[in-house]
């Protein structure tokens, strides 16, 4: 406070001879000098009751004058000395009060006789009373505390203790009057002052505040300050001086800036130990925490004193915002827990307080570090938090305000400054805790759903999460895996954080917890690259290595680029950079942009599974890796087996967690064995496993290779597999090695189906928020169902395709504009494709394909969505033209929407018929008959069964639909004047009751391609489209194989729209779900289940004659060989059949686990020495291995127990494959 003018009253007074001394409204005090009431009421503000209403004060009357005698209470001259270096507590009934006082009894007593005589000489001594007036104790009040035996009142005690000594001598003295406020309060004020050098009374014209009135955060400023420098000279902690640093701007130099934070975790008992105190520093000074700017939190004085004397500390960190406590001329830290930094670089700083008291942040001005912006430079910003801790419902909600608070202060006070937010959040985010509270009641509905919305917080404020974009950086994603969600990235873990168990007790938050953050807004100046935690050091204890975490939370530390401006770091090359459509962030409309709004919507349209469906698919996965590993289902939770070299994983929608109540689930075996044994071994478990619940439908042979389409539990399944031995030994971290690694050096058939789950893992691993990504992916899937857009065989879009589109947008959006709900991520989706040059760019993603894109465009391809890994970069093989086209003009529809809607809720018309009223009437099912209204004349293909079975009459649908987008292309290059937009569904007047029996329809729109088309061109395009349909037809019939004219008929037409007659929509699953392909044979797995069934005698030598058996020709004309009641065959005595490898031998004993493998030896020729034997176990099969011996100079397999040789190279003789058994 500057001290108040005062104006000369009158001369000396004479003392009077008796005032009375029993007004609570007046006092006659000694103040300290202005330079030191600052570090006092630092302390003061957080601790005493009476900050605001009383300076810091020492009393010497008390109570004193009433105030309208406070004119003849003139007192003699007598200057005194003083020193407040000593810390007192005077006890109460309901509290203590913590005061300063004079250490030397000397000056203690001076001044209580220099008080007696004020008393006496005022008349006051009778009422006063002498016993009380000699017992008068000089005391500075600081805090008040509750319990004297706490740790927190020892605390409080020992911060008191360590301001620094406040030594003046009074010159005057003080009279303080009492002034009531409105609100029932009062303040003292200083109604004037008495000099100790000649008594001359000094009264102010009017009573003179202390503190400023209505500022609005006054302790703010009070708590601001420089940082502390350490002196080399003087080997002390000293006040940073800016005059004494010239003025620097290394931003052209600097590259990176290394941000960290790291709650330290304070001790709670008194007294504080310091056991953990070394640990922690050397936590600070690892590698893996090195920095340019600390954060830490949870700071006692204590530990700052300890951590600023180490050398290794003030090396690294020059800079300290505060000093150690135990410098006598540096005073403690405000609070028992703070907020500390420490930097290379030289900084301000300023404290924004919160709602709670003792909480706020600690804001840093970089002045070395910035960037210019219209002949101004702006300084890098640094807020460091930490946030209230708990999960209730009070808790949560001073946490948002926090949040909201110093957001709103950045940008009021900031605005185009690059900032950093770190620190210690406190934000629950484990959806186990948070589902665990609200089943206790702990939390509200709303309460939850506030922690939910807290990252839309950082999400508006464009606070990117250096955690999240470091994941991005390495083409990860926060997906959960077996934690729960939230529980990824987790600095608070007491599931392996010994220190973090101990401080959580026994209470019920024992999950994961990412509390701690580093947020960035670069303004494109800082881009996150990198993000580590720290803080995992062992020592012994014991004489044992055990885990003791010095701190119950990880540290956390982000690099950032300083991009040179005019720059972006990590950009796509110039040729990609050519190809790219840029993504510009389009808000939803206000009425769409309520967060959980696409969620409620999805719900709504029965979009989303229910828990039971998810518990049921989750069983039903596990089970089926139980049985084809041949282990307990609860060991099969895993995709890999210890028992067996086979990795079980889901690919498609069920990986990405898009999948919907009708979905398959898709999954893929890679294993080291040949194909046909895999799926001789995997078919006899199934068949055994019936009594579980699974059923195989069928076994083909698709474009990607042999599948079985497979029923577990009700749940359809497609089964493939693929023999990659180095994949699945090196499984699941071979899928973050480049595709350059050796791993990847396969066939392009191997490739071809493992490029399924190396695009699924490199999508989830990607995308900036996966869980948004899930959302939009389901919204994108349900509106292109509606509008029948959904179906890859028609052309239209497939899953894949739109993970692709949306990822793309979603990578692109972050990039440029930072995180953005789900609501404004699928605005932008709509508006950027509805405006989306499909014929003439192809989508793809340039943050995978950064340098060149392995992928030229040919005219027949009408569509290019690129996928990320090899053979086949193109996602839209069966796009045509026509599709194409239809695609566009779906886009257009909904981007116009969105535009629509934009306009319209500022006014009441809007020129588009369709506006998105909502999410659910954006995606609404009713578009079909939208479809049967909208052309004048339609190609019909009517199809018609009748006696076959239902998986008879699904194969014939199936092939027919497999044909329809090449018809498709026929039509447009026979009459492209037409347009053509096919249906992806069947209609049917009304369903058949008889399974047996189907009778329904194709639809194919007709238009015009251009609205100009004279009348001969139209006759011309008609006559073409009726020479296509009917070749289309005689092609169908023609097709023997599918198409027999005793149980099925099949014509193309063109028909009025008024022909069509009352058509619905077919909603049974028949050819829709039908995989076009050549069924196989199962002759090899029967002949296994019949003899693990008992039905079939093994034979006993290689002299055993064949059983003579009739084959037949299939329709490849290939032999298909009879069933046969035997296992064992001499191949010697049928050259047809095919003798297996060795590998294939190998890998049989090592896997069926019917075969125990250490009863195995191994014949092969050495080089040198000739034949020798080796155990099958010890055998060595990678090439790297020094052992290795190649597989062709193996000359026989032998059994140990009986001397039999199961496999012999030369004389052909197999008792393991003999018949594929």
């Amino acid at each position: 406070m500057a001290e108040p003018e005062s104006q000369p009253q009158s001369q000396p007074q004479p003392f009077p001879t008796r005032l009375s001394l029993t007004s609570h409204d007046t006092a006659l005090a000694l103040l300290p000098p202005a330079p030191f009431r600052p570090s006092l009421d630092r302390l003061r503000a957080l601790y005493d009751k009476a900050y605001r209403r009383w300076p810091p004060h020492v009393n010497l009357v008390y109570p004193f004058v009433r105030p309208d005698a406070l004119p003849e209470a003139g007192v003699g001259p007598e200057p005194v000395e003083l020193c407040l270096n000593e810390v007192g507590v005077f006890r109460h009934r309901r509290y203590n009060t913590i005061y300063l006082c004079d250490k030397d009894a000397w000056r203690r007593e001076r001044l209580a006789r220099f008080r007696w005589a004020v008393v006496r000489a005022l008349g006051g001594a009778e009422e006063v009373g002498d016993q009380e007036a000699r017992g008068y104790t000089m005391h500075l009040t600081v805090a008040q505390s509750e319990d004297v035996s706490s740790a927190a009142h020892r605390f409080l005690v020992e911060k008191v203790g360590l301001l620094p000594a406040v030594r003046w001598t009074a010159a005057e003295l003080a009279v303080l009057v009492r002034e009531r406020l409105g609100d029932g309060q009062s303040v003292m004020r200083l109604w004037g002052t008495i000099s100790l050098d000649d008594g001359r009374v000094e009264r102010l014209s009017r009573p003179g505040a202390f503190y400023e009135e209505g500022a609005a955060g006054p302790e703010d400023a009070l708590h601001s300050g420089l940082p502390y420098c350490f002196d080399d000279e003087t080997l002390r902690w000293v006040p940073f001086d800016p005059e004494e640093v010239e003025d620097a701007d290394d931003t052209d130099e600097r590259t990176t800036l290394a941000v960290a934070s790291y709650n330290v975790l304070a001790e709670f008992e008194w007294p504080p130990s310091e056991t953990r105190y070394p640990l922690l520093v050397k936590n600070i000074l690892a590698d893996d925490a090195a920095a340019d700017v600390l954060v830490l939190q949870e700071v006692t004085d204590g530990f700052l004193s300890y951590l600023l004397a180490d050398e290794g500390i003030r090396d690294a960190y020059p800079y300290c915002s505060h000093g150690p406590p135990d410098q006598d001329d540096i005073e403690p830290l405000p609070s028992y827990l703070n907020i500390v930094v420490l930097s290379k670089m030289a900084f301000d700083w300023e404290f924004v307080s919160f709602h709670r008291k003792h909480k706020g942040a600690v804001v840093a001005r970089f002045k070395e570090l910035g960037r210019p912006v219209d002949s101004k430079f702006l300084p890098v910003v640094l807020a460091a938090v930490h946030l209230s801790h708990g999960l209730t419902d009070g808790a949560v909600a001073a946490k948002k305000t926090d949040i909201k608070r110093i957001i709103g202060y950045l940008a009021e006070t900031y605005p185009g400054h690059c900032c950093i937010l770190a620190g210690d959040f406190n934000v629950t985010t484990s959806s186990a805790s948070i589902d665990a509270a609200l089943k206790k009641k702990a939390i509200s509905d709303v309460t939850a759903s506030h922690l939910r919305a807290i990252d839309q917080l950082f999400v508006e404020a464009k606070l990117d999460d250096a955690w999240k974009a470091s994941l991005r950086n390495r083409g990860e994603s926060d997906a959960a895996g077996d934690e729960f969600q939230g529980e990824q990235g987790a600095t608070w873990d007491p599931t392996a954080n010994a220190t973090a168990a101990a401080t959580a007790g026994t209470g019920g938050n024992m999950r994961p917890q990412r509390y701690d953050r580093i947020l960035v807004r670069g303004e494109d100046l800082l881009e996150p690259v990198s993000f580590n935690m720290f803080g995992f050091p062992t020592e012994k204890v014991g004489g044992a290595e055990m885990e003791t975490p010095a701190s119950d939370h990880w540290g956390i530390r982000c690099t950032l680029n300083v991009v040179a401006p005019g720059a972006k770091a990590d950009e796509p090359s110039e040729e990609i950079a050519s190809l790219v459509v840029p993504v510009h962030l389009h808000k939803a409309p206000e009425h769409l942009a309520r967060p959980g709004s696409v969620k409620e919507a999805l719900v709504e349209l029965g979009a989303i599974p229910s828990a039971e469906e998810t518990a049921q698919r989750e069983a039903a996965l596990d089970l089926l890796k139980s049985v084809l590993l041949d282990t307990p289902a609860a060991k099969s939770a895993g995709t890999k087996s210890s028992l067996s070299p086979v990795v079980v994983v889901p690919v498609g929608s069920y990986a990405l967690d898009v999948w919907t109540s009708s979905s398959d689930i898709d999954v893929l075996c890679i294993g080291p064995f040949s194909t046909h044994n895999f799926f001789a071994l995997a078919s006899q478990r199934l068949r055994k496993a019936a009594g579980q619940g699974i059923r195989i439908l069928r076994r083909v042979r698709a474009n990607t290779g042999t599948m079985l389409e497979i029923e577990v539990d009700g749940i359809k399944m497609d089964l493939q597999y693929c023999p990659a031995t180095s994949v699945a030994e090196r499984w699941p971290h071979v899928l973050q090695t480049p595709a350059s690694d050796p791993v990847w050096s396969l066939s392009a058939q191997t490739l071809s189906k493992l490029k399924a789950v190396r695009d699924v893992d490199y999508i989830r691993r990607s995308v900036p928020d996966l869980a948004a990504f899930r959302l939009a992916h389901r919204f994108i899937k349900t509106w292109a169902k509606s509008r029948g857009i959904y179906s890859a065989r028609f052309g239209f879009l497939s899953g894949i395709q739109i993970s692709i589109l949306l990822a793309r947008v979603q990578k692109l959006l972050a990039r440029e504009s930072g995180p953005c709900s789900v609501e404004d991520l699928l605005a932008t989706f709509f508006t950027h494709y509805a405006a989306f040059d499909w014929s003439a760019r192809p989508a793809f993603d340039p943050l995978f394909h950064r340098h060149r894109l392995p992928y030229t465009r040919t005219p027949r391809e009408p569509l290019a969505v690129l996928g990320y890994f090899p053979p086949s970069l193109n996602t839209a093989a069966a796009a045509s033209v026509p599709s194409v086209k239809t695609l566009a003009a779906e886009f257009r529809r909904a981007g116009a929407a969105f535009l629509s809607s934009s306009s319209s809720s500022s006014s009441s018309s809007s020129s588009d018929p369709h506006p998105a009223r909502s999410w659910s009437s954006l995606a609404a099912p009713s578009a079909a008959s939208d479809f049967l209204a909208a052309h004048r004349s339609y190609v019909r293909l009517d199809v018609q069964y009748w006696g076959l079975p239902r998986a008879r009459g699904a194969q014939l649908l199936g092939w027919l639909e497999s044909r329809c987008a090449a018809l498709l292309v026929d039509l447009h290059r026979r009459a492209p004047g037409l347009h053509a937009r096919m249906w992806p569904g069947r209609f049917v007047e009304e369903e058949e009751e008889e399974e047996r029996d189907f009778r329904g329809c194709y639809l194919i729109g007709l238009d015009k391609a251009d609205a100009d088309m004279g009348k001969e061109q139209l006759k011309s395009a008609l006559g073409a489209l009726q020479t296509v349909l009917a070749r289309f037809e005689a092609q169908m019939r023609a097709d023997e194989k599918y198409f027999d004219p005793r149980n099925c008929w099949f014509g193309a037409a063109v028909v009025n729209k008024t022909d069509l007659g009352e058509l619905e929509l077919d909603q049974r699953e028949l050819g829709g779900e039908y995989t076009p392909g050549e069924e196989e044979e199962d002759d090899e797995e029967e002949e296994e289940d019949e003899e693990a069934r008992g039905e079939a005698d093994a034979p006993s030598g290689p002299d055993t004659e064949q059983e003579e058996g009739a084959g037949k020709k299939n329709r490849k004309g290939k032999r298909a060989t009879a069933r046969r009641r035997i296992a064992v065959v001499d191949l010697r005595a049928d050259k047809t059949k095919k003798f297996r490898t060795a590998a294939d031998v190998m890998n049989r004993i090592r896997w069926d686990p019917q075969l125990d493998s250490s009863d195995y030896v191994v014949g092969y020729e050495d080089r040198f020495t000739g034949a020798q034997e080796k155990a099958l176990e010890a055998w060595k099969s990678e090439q790297t291995d020094e052992e290795f011996i190649p597989q062709h100079r193996i000359l026989y397999f032998k059994r140990k127990s009986d001397g039999r040789k199961v496999w012999d190279r030369r004389t052909r003789w197999d008792e393991l494959f003999g018949n594929g058994a």
